[in-house]
């Protein structure tokens, strides 16, 4: 697999990313020994890239993601957590802490439950309007000269955001969602980032696995399970939005390819600065999203599913209105 680097000063990583949020989290039932058997199938094709949070199934995936490596050398893995989120004992979230104690506090269980002395990239998850985000910026820097963390990053922040906290010390990248129907970084986030040199993760690459290709309209999603209450699968807006599915997978299909892997290749072809973060649960998934990889696609191409998946095709906001609310990159 080839290799990008976040940023101007961040890690070098493999093209392609694997989010690991649904092996604990957020989309239903998972299964634990499959899903450790995903991440070393991912590391030994080659994904050197791993994006957790100490939020996610609240500290599973990080103990998840140690039984993983527990035979691997760590210089090997790179390893991006995301901080601040609060939630209760029966799962639901109350808001985001991004203090200076906070974060130092969150770091120290972090290192515990990964069974490492350093993170490769840490964030907070979200911007917490009640601290300046220069003194959780601060707080990073003190933790990367301690050399508990070797890079920091941000996730979901606007270009105001972004320029306060680089000035404080060099943002490797930026977490955000970008998708074939998720394109709001394009007008002034985007151009930002490479203005800054600050790499992109980019995330939701298959819209939670609306641009899967295997999403139906009869398919059914638990309570915990995100896209119960997702804005794009929602009645009309779900109908809408996998007839706009039904015309990129004519167009994958001209390709050989199936409509995950053009969703990921269109991501990948936007510049080397961005590393699409796929979220598969299992092996037969992440190697449907692997073969992405070897996809090229041309300047008509890219145009032609961008026709599809214009802005006034899509249905739906990308999150629920209460955590729209949480997103600085959307304001």
């Amino acid at each position: 697999m080839e290799s990008r680097r976040l940023g101007t000063n961040g890690p070098q990583v493999s093209e392609l990313g694997l989010g690991c949020l649904g092996m604990s989290d957020n989309y239903g039932p998972a299964d634990e020994v499959e899903s450790v058997a995903t991440i070393r199938a991912a590391l030994d094709c080659g994904v050197t890239l791993l994006d957790t949070g100490d939020v996610y199934g609240m500290g599973h995936n990080e103990l998840l993601i140690h039984e993983a490596l527990r035979d691997r050398r760590r210089e090997d893995v790179r390893i991006s957590v995301k901080f601040g989120g609060l939630r209760r004992p029966d799962g639901h979230w109350s808001g985001f802490d991004c203090r200076p104690e906070a974060a130092w506090n969150f770091l120290s269980y972090t290192l515990k439950r990964l069974r490492t002395d350093y993170v490769d990239v840490y964030r907070p998850a979200r911007v917490d309007p009640n601290v300046p985000i220069e003194e959780t910026v601060g707080a990073l820097s003190e933790m990367v000269q301690a050399g508990y963390v070797r890079h920091i990053g941000l996730s979901e922040v606007g270009v105001e955001t972004l320029r306060r906290a680089h000035a404080v010390h060099p943002v490797a990248d930026l977490q955000i969602e970008y998708s074939l129907i998720s394109r709001g970084i394009e007008e002034a986030i985007l151009p930002a980032c490479r203005e800054l040199g600050v790499g992109i993760t980019a995330y939701g690459v298959l819209s939670r696995g609306l641009l899967s290709g295997h999403w139906t309209q009869q398919r059914k999603t638990t309570e915990r399970d995100f896209r119960s209450h997702a804005p794009r699968f929602q009645g009309e807006n779900l109908q809408r939005n996998l007839a706009l599915v039904e015309k990129l997978r004519t167009l994958a299909e001209e390709h050989g390819a199936t409509v995950t892997q053009v969703a990921i290749a269109w991501v990948a072809a936007q510049g080397q600065d961005i590393v699409p973060v796929v979220g598969a649960r299992t092996r037969d998934q992440f190697a449907e999203s692997l073969a992405a990889a070897d996809l090229k696609l041309g300047a008509d191409d890219l145009a032609a599913l961008e026709r599809v998946a214009a802005p006034e095709a899509v249905s739906g906001t990308r999150y629920a209105e209460w955590q729209m609310a949480y997103l600085d990159s959307e304001r």
